[in-house]
């Protein structure tokens, strides 16, 4: 990649997004954040410039620079994302970082961010704007949707299809064949060994429905 990057967002995902794109050799060229108390700060010596709708700035995204949402918020993730594809005409980048295997026969969308150690299996389904945390891992033939978040050290068996917008805490394992519905949430720690229908809260291990 040639082109620097500008990146959404100044907390959260944000700072290892940073280390992902210097691991790779890719410039950040600063950051953008709604928080105005972090303008003028810096991340690792990049600075955070303005304000992710200043025009001054997003007019830059797509002739000269990519962007990053480092967003954990789905709600503002997506509404940044519309913002670039409507008032830019770009998808966001993937965030990749360089310890983690991803199939060669794996599938991913764009605008992912996924960490150190993270294993993406055979045949597997990555949509747009996934967070994957520090070693997760996707087994083969998962199908994760768009917007999906995944905690760290989860395990996601094989053949697993995770709907649009599920928050998977950390440390959980989903056992193969399962279908995690549409926003659904699964608490930390938890095994998941029956699928979890849209919207649904689950926590515990086996996993049971929060009332």
């Amino acid at each position: 990649m040639d082109k620097p990057v500008i990146i959404l967002g100044a907390k959260g995902i944000a700072h290892p997004a940073l280390e992902i794109f210097n691991s790779n050799q890719v410039i950040v060229y600063g950051f953008l954040e709604e928080d105005e108390s972090l303008h003028g700060t810096e991340i690792n010596t990049i600075s955070v410039l303005g304000h992710p709708e200043d025009d001054g700035f997003l007019k830059l995204i797509g002739k000269k620079t990519e962007a990053f949402v480092a967003v954990d918020d789905n709600k503002y993730r997506k509404f940044l994302v519309e913002l670039l594809n409507e008032r830019r005409k770009v998808q966001p980048i993937n965030a990749i970082h360089q310890s983690a295997y991803i199939s060669t026969d794996a599938h991913l969308g764009h605008g992912n961010f996924i960490n150190a150690q993270v294993t993406i299996g055979a045949g597997a389904e990555i949509g747009h704007h996934c967070i994957l945390n520090t070693g997760a891992i996707i087994d083969h033939q998962a199908k994760l949707g768009d917007f999906v978040q995944v905690g760290a050290g989860t395990i996601i068996n094989a053949e697993v299809t995770v709907e649009e917008g599920a928050f998977i805490g950390s440390g959980v394992t989903i056992v193969s064949g399962l279908t995690i519905g549409k926003n659904a949430r699964i608490g930390a720690g938890s095994v998941v060994i029956s699928s979890v229908g849209a919207n649904e809260t689950v926590f515990g291990n086996p996993a049971a429905k929060v009332k």
